[in-house]
């Protein structure tokens, strides 16, 4: 047995906590954690905002380099009583420090556990702060948590003007005489990746300005200048997010109150969809998995149309409608601000402050309940919607009681189904193809001990159009349930499913990406969670197949075509229309070969834009779909001609 003593204790000083488990303070590593660097960066902007202190925020993102400037009050330099360091370095260097926890500095804030900026300095090759303060400008430099340099005056600010002492300069988006710049670029040795997501950064900037009204955020992808500033405040987020929708009422129910120090803020429309769309926020801190607020928001709404519709006499007793019932077609937002937030993990995704959900409920109940007796025309109309909801769920559950006394929808195998001889779902792999034509190649290309194909005859049906009872009846979708053993019914279990890796696999055409889309609007709407866990892909399959001599490429696109054949003296170049045309060793080399193949696997990074996206693709409404297919048209790729 090995001696474990004292000298076996490591302490891992300053920042290099950070360094050695980045995960602990940024969740993840990966592209998510990248995001969260930035975040926490904008988030120190936006508490000054929220202080009253700042009007304009400035992100720029030119590579992987970030730049994140305010207009607030600047970060203070002056030598700290206790420590006898600058401030300014003990809030780069030091965790669990910053002017958020006496409650004196900011009363609110999302920043609150005093470990953000740290851990974008700590993860960053290059870390370099700008303050301008007291008619100086002030500089510091870090790598990997570092001190590249001391605290040092590199300007003095006279009238406006700036005069630059030293070598360090940058580049002021704002004139104002205070502020502070932060400038970093990521340490690709930790992060997983240094490619920042414009789309991913524009949702949360936008987010930020309609959280905070008045607020001008200036965001700036390698040169392209966007500005953000929407003073309707969170009505304006709920009028965008139901743009090209049928509401239910024109105004939007909006309310903004405090109590018991806690402020909280919320608006609602209906529109005559089925889905419910419901962002909540607390301290700008954009809550994905709810919370109390939410749950204390959903208790009241379900209360206040229950009452109301009983009142109209649309229903005869006092909880006829579930919180589903009064959450179909609703677009709502709920920001709350409090001093003490208790957020669950550093990413703080889920507030759980006990005393929120009563407060919350007991502010949006009492509202929503004058608002309908001011209103009846409007408290009719969503009453009404949810009455029709409540019918189409008691009408769903009978339909999946009639199919569980008849048989589950996974007990018996689809005789189409040709299986693999492995029983270890983890090791084993469901393609889904097709038509009869690409089952033959795929069946005779197969590895039969680990991969299983399962045919599907034509285009199954579009589900994001239908309800369950047409779902439960389509043969092929039953079929598909039934060899991956779930159906929506049940819930998710690893150990139950039969394949742990399912491909979608067609042809690379227009028709073949229909199917595809078919395919992923129904495992998103019903089997959402073999999406979240990683079990759904997509096989890339050539377009070409190049010859020259003995030697040949499979390549996937035009470009790579057109890059190939320049190069060649008279190449043979054979266009695949269809899985039907490859032989059964060509579609094993490209598409099966798990040592050949591209697989691409399927994630919802941003449920929210992937729940827009299916909706506004796959749905019911013609004009907003016709508007996205002409402004992105010039996006599209592999369209045959």
């Amino acid at each position: 047995m090995e001696d474990y003593t004292a000298k076996d204790i490591v302490v891992l000083e300053g920042l290099k906590a950070v360094r050695k488990r980045p995960a602990m303070y940024i969740g993840s590593t990966d592209s998510r954690g990248l995001h969260q660097l930035v975040y926490e960066v904008i988030d120190n902007s936006i508490d000054e905002a929220m202080a009253g202190y700042c009007n304009n925020i400035y992100v720029e993102v030119k590579g992987n380099q970030v730049t994140v400037e305010d207009d607030g009050r600047g970060i203070p330099v002056d030598p700290h009583p206790k420590y006898n360091k600058p401030a300014l370095e003990i809030v780069l260097t030091e965790l669990h420090s910053g002017a958020k926890f006496e409650k004196k500095a900011y009363k609110v804030s999302g920043g609150l556990h005093g470990v953000g900026v740290h851990v974008v300095n700590a993860l960053s090759v290059s870390f370099e702060v700008f303050v301008k303060r007291d008619g100086f400008i002030y500089y510091q430099k870090y790598s990997k948590g570092e001190k590249q340099t001391d605290v040092k005056v590199i300007g003095k600010i006279e009238n406006g003007n700036i005069t630059w002492f030293g070598e360090e300069r940058c580049e002021f988006k704002f004139s104002s005489p205070t502020g502070t710049l932060q400038r970093f670029i990521p340490d690709s040795e930790i992060m997983e990746t240094t490619d920042f997501s414009k789309d991913v950064l524009t949702k949360r900037i936008e987010e930020l300005s309609y959280l905070n009204r008045g607020l001008r955020i200036i965001f700036n992808w390698n040169g392209q200048e966007k500005e953000y500033l929407h003073e309707g405040g969170i009505k304006e987020m709920v009028q965008d997010k139901n743009k090209g929708k049928n509401v239910l009422h024109e105004d939007i129910i909006y309310n903004f109150s405090e109590k018991e120090g806690i402020q909280i803020e919320f608006a609602l429309q209906y529109n005559d969809g089925v889905e419910e769309d419901l962002s909540s926020f607390a301290n700008n801190i954009n809550t994905k998995e709810g919370g109390t607020h939410v749950t204390g928001f959903k208790m009241a709404l379900t209360k206040a149309l229950n009452d109301a519709a009983k009142e109209l006499k649309i229903i005869d007793s006092d909880d006829f409608f579930t919180g589903e019932d009064v959450r179909e077609g609703l677009t709502a937002v709920i920001h709350v601000k409090l001093m003490e937030p208790q957020f669950e993990g550093q990413t703080k995704e889920k507030l759980g402050n006990s005393n929120v959900k009563g407060i919350v409920f007991s502010v949006v109940a009492d509202y929503l309940s004058k608002y309908f007796e001011d209103y009846p025309k409007v408290a009719e109309a969503i009453a009404r919607k949810a009455y029709q909801a409540a019918l189409a769920r008691e009408a769903a559950r009978n339909a999946r009681e009639l199919v569980r006394s008849k048989s589950s929808l996974t007990t018996t195998l689809p005789g189409k189904l040709a299986d693999c001889t492995l029983e270890d779902p983890e090791k084993t792999e469901l393609y889904i193809v097709e038509g009869d034509s690409a089952a033959g190649s795929s069946k005779q290309g197969r590895d039969r001990t680990f991969q299983a194909i399962l045919p599907l005859r034509g285009k199954i049906l579009n589900v994001e159009k239908a309800r369950w009872d047409k779902l439960v009846k389509n043969k092929e979708i039953k079929s598909l349930f039934a060899a991956i053993n779930m159906s929506p019914n049940d819930k998710y279990d690893p150990k139950k499913l039969r394949y742990h890796k399912i491909i979608i696999m067609t042809d690379a055409d227009v028709d073949g990406s229909h199917i595809r889309t078919l395919l992923l609007t129904l495992f998103y709407r019903y089997l959402r969670d073999l999406i979240v866990n990683g079990h759904i892909y997509i096989a890339q399959v050539p377009l070409y197949r190049i010859q020259k001599g003995s030697d040949i490429w499979y390549v996937y696109s035009d470009q790579e075509k057109d890059e190939i054949v320049s190069k060649l003296n008279n190449p043979i170049v054979q266009r695949f229309k269809g899985l039907g045309e490859m032989n059964p060793q060509q579609l094993w080399d490209t598409a099966m070969n798990p040592q050949t193949r591209r697989l691409l696997r399927v994630t919802i990074e941003d449920a929210e834009q992937a729940d827009y996206l299916f909706r506004l693709l796959m749905g019911e409404d013609v004009e907003p779909r016709k508007e996205f297919i002409m402004s992105h048209a010039k996006e599209a790729q592999n369209i045959d001609v």
